[in-house]
């Protein structure tokens, strides 16, 4: 297999294990007759954390983006090539490449909403609220407020990108553990006002997938909304990369790599 087949087989199987874990938390604490039923959204961010260090882990030979927004990040900072150097993965930053690590982010993020489904298939038709089980397969504002939620989306995400470019690069480069913590910081700090998707295929992916699937009263899937959580990450990621560029950010750690070796 050639390394684009590589990076794309990671993507996907780390998008879906990332959302797989992730939609499964918010199940367990939103769902009817679950033993997590309203552990509260404090265990839903560690949740969250954690399918973040695990999809990281499983996409380590892609570098593990996992998010357009990553990946847009990383062309808008200059990148040349995707992959893991370690892997010896590395493919060159085209077109071609980039849709290639989105189309594998919403494809395995759909997929992993479909397996949590199944994995809670019983507690699904046993929740009278439509609201949620929508709310396990993606976002929504507390206050519904189109522009003040893509505020909130820019920041969450700008704060994510930023950090992982200030770190290293991509989040592989980065470890596993630092990014899962920073997203369980976010979703702490930044994730009340909209559930903090901050990537847009970890919400559109689950949402095709809401609208798919035989949920017995599952409601509206909310695509007047679906806009904000793919618009938002897009530009906060742009806004990170410009922020580490203008500081000269990416200097200053070649200068420390250098001097550390």
């Amino acid at each position: 297999m050639d390394n684009l087949g590589i990076v794309f087989l990671s993507e996907l199987v780390g998008t879906a294990m990332l959302v797989l874990l992730g939609c499964g938390v918010v199940a367990n604490v939103a769902l009817a007759k679950n033993k997590g039923l309203n552990g509260g959204f404090l265990m839903v961010n560690f949740g969250w954390g954690l399918a973040v260090f695990a999809g990281v882990i499983v996409a380590y030979a892609s570098g593990a983006h996992l998010n357009p927004a990553v990946t847009l990040g990383l062309v808008a900072n200059g990148a040349t090539e995707f992959g893991n150097p370690a892997f010896g993965t590395g493919v060159p930053v085209d077109v071609v490449s980039v849709l290639t690590y989105i189309g594998a982010q919403l494809l395995g993020a759909f997929l992993g909403a479909v397996v949590a489904w199944l994995a809670y298939k019983q507690h699904f038709d046993a929740e009278p609220e439509p609201a949620n089980k929508l709310g396990v397969f993606s976002t929504g504002p507390a206050i519904r407020s189109y522009g003040w939620n893509l505020v909130t989306e820019i920041i969450g995400t700008f704060v994510l990108i930023f950090l992982i470019l200030v770190s290293g690069g991509t989040p592989s480069q980065v470890g596993p553990l630092f990014v899962a913590l920073v997203v369980v910081g976010i979703g702490n700090s930044l994730g009340g006002p909209t559930g903090y998707a901050i990537n847009p295929a970890r919400d559109l992916g689950p949402r095709i997938a809401h609208a798919i699937l035989p949920i017995p009263g599952k409601g509206s899937s909310d695509w007047g909304y679906s806009w904000v959580p793919i618009v938002g990450p897009i530009i906060g990621s742009v806004l990170a990369t410009l922020l580490f560029q203008a500081i000269g950010a990416q200097d200053l750690i070649d200068a420390i790599k250098a001097a550390a070796s």
